[in-house]
């Protein structure tokens, strides 16, 4: 069903209702919809492009959870709220004594003239409308659950006065933050609940227009290596290649030095990071560019090879040329290493962690979860759910499975969405919905053998 409408302001109607006309002569050319199943696995179906002179925009409308709410999960699983009351929670990290870290942040202020034109214009009041143009909060906050019962009876400012914190790691007694434009670090001790400290830069990031300004980040298992993901500032190169200098890319920081390379590039943008535990490679979720039809370009996660190029902005998996961008480079489209798994269009797929803990269910072991915020550029919704992906010898190795859906009410509207996603010690997934302001938890039924997710269809 379609979303609330909500009342424009008379300023902002004469361009809207053009866009509106726009988009509905376009929706009439849109190719054929496919099945849900053909935009995920190793293999998606990859239609012919279809472009227009308005993007579509089609995104919940952001109201909240009605009291006593809470998103739906799979059967042999409860849903808690770990914690509510958060600001934009986006990234959680867990803490060697349990305590759980959440950064509640948002886009920084974009650099005058940097804003994109009427497209961007639009786009913003649409995507403010889903509850993304928040203010920052800049901070990174503690939640403690120290009796266990899955909810943090302890909810405290760990670190303040940040630039839109995303990314977390501790290696050793050192807390790293990577923040939209520097990766930081200051002194920790365990069981502290405030960090007051001067920050100490590590390394720059890139950051300027930060069209995606989410910079992920996770340590080597020696502590002596950083990676960070660095999305794209455009959506396909429109502002020049000299913008997307270090971007598109994971980053690779050394810890000692604070130099920085690029480790692997052409991933539009690297949201969820993480170590695959069956074999030890690095794995990154991944957004794909938009406005080239409702089934173009799917999301997916892949194994990270170092020096590897994975397309963007020349082509997509693999050697499918994307005509918006001029000129090309054949040579690197030549090079381009295909994704191990398409996660759908538009899915908005950004967090990603491993299960490496038996208390989740046996049959989840080495598995991934994923967190999709779901779409903003498709005609109909997709995403707004937290899936499962089995895996076998390291590798993907079946359709996708829904452990978390009900993020959309009955009329459309977002009562959440979800954004990171994490196991904690105890075996539950904590989820952070930045929508509903609320961490979730997950955990498989006392006596469950947590075996019954329910499969998507995906």
């Amino acid at each position: 069903m379609p979303a609330r409408l909500r009342p424009i302001p008379s300023r902002f109607a004469p361009p809207l209702l053009a866009s509106a006309c726009l988009l509905a002569l376009a929706a009439c050319s849109e190719a054929p919809s496919l099945s849900e199943s053909a935009e995920y696995g190793p293999n998606p179906t990859l239609p012919e492009p279809h472009t227009s002179l308005i993007p579509t925009l089609k995104v919940a409308d952001a109201v909240g959870w009605p009291e006593g709410a809470a998103p739906t999960p799979a059967q042999g699983f409860t849903i808690t709220a770990f914690a509510r009351g958060l600001d934009h929670p986006r990234w959680l990290y867990e803490l060697p004594n349990g305590d759980v870290l959440v950064a509640e942040s948002n886009a920084p202020p974009k650099p005058e003239g940097k804003s994109g034109g009427i497209r961007g214009w639009v786009q913003g009041i649409v995507m403010g409308w889903a509850g993304a143009k928040v203010p920052s909060a800049n901070r990174i906050s503690l939640l403690r659950d120290a009796d266990g019962d899955g909810t943090a009876e302890m909810k405290t400012t760990f670190l303040s006065g940040l630039t839109s914190p995303f990314g977390m790691a501790l290696v050793g007694d050192q807390f790293y933050v990577a923040n939209a434009d520097a990766v930081v670090r200051f002194p920790y001790g365990e069981g502290e609940t405030e960090i007051t400290a001067p920050a100490t830069k590590v390394a720059d990031l890139p950051a300027g227009r930060n069209h995606h300004w989410t910079k992920s980040l996770i340590a080597s298992e020696d502590g002596s290596k950083l990676y960070v993901g660095v999305g794209s500032n455009s959506n396909a190169a429109e502002n020049g290649m000299a913008e997307e200098e270090n971007r598109a890319a994971v980053l690779e920081i050394d810890t000692a030095s604070g130099q920085s390379r690029v480790f692997a590039g052409g991933l539009r943008n690297p949201v969820g990071i993480d170590w695959n535990p069956a074999t030890g490679q690095l794995w990154v979720s991944v957004n794909e560019r938009d406005e080239i039809g409702d089934h173009l370009v799917p999301d997916y996660m892949t194994s990270v090879r170092e020096g590897g190029f994975y397309g963007w902005p020349y082509s997509y998996y693999g050697p499918h040329v994307d005509e918006r961008v001029q000129p090309q480079r054949p040579e690197l489209v030549a090079s381009a290493l295909k994704p191990d798994y398409a996660l759908g269009a538009h899915t908005a797929s950004l967090g990603l962690t491993f299960v490496d803990n038996p208390a989740f269910g046996e049959r989840f072991q080495n598995g991934a979860i994923i967190g999709q915020h779901g779409s903003w550029n498709r005609s109909e919704r997709a995403g707004y759910r937290v899936i499962f992906v089995p895996f076998a010898d390291g590798k993907p190795s079946g359709m996708p499975q829904e452990l978390l859906t009900g993020f959309l009410n009955a009329d459309g509207e977002a009562q959440g969405r979800p954004v990171g996603v994490r196991l904690d010690r105890r075996g539950g997934l904590l989820v952070a919905d930045d929508v509903g302001n609320v961490v979730w938890r997950l955990r498989p039924q006392q006596g469950q053998a947590a075996g019954a997710a329910t499969d998507s269809g995906g």
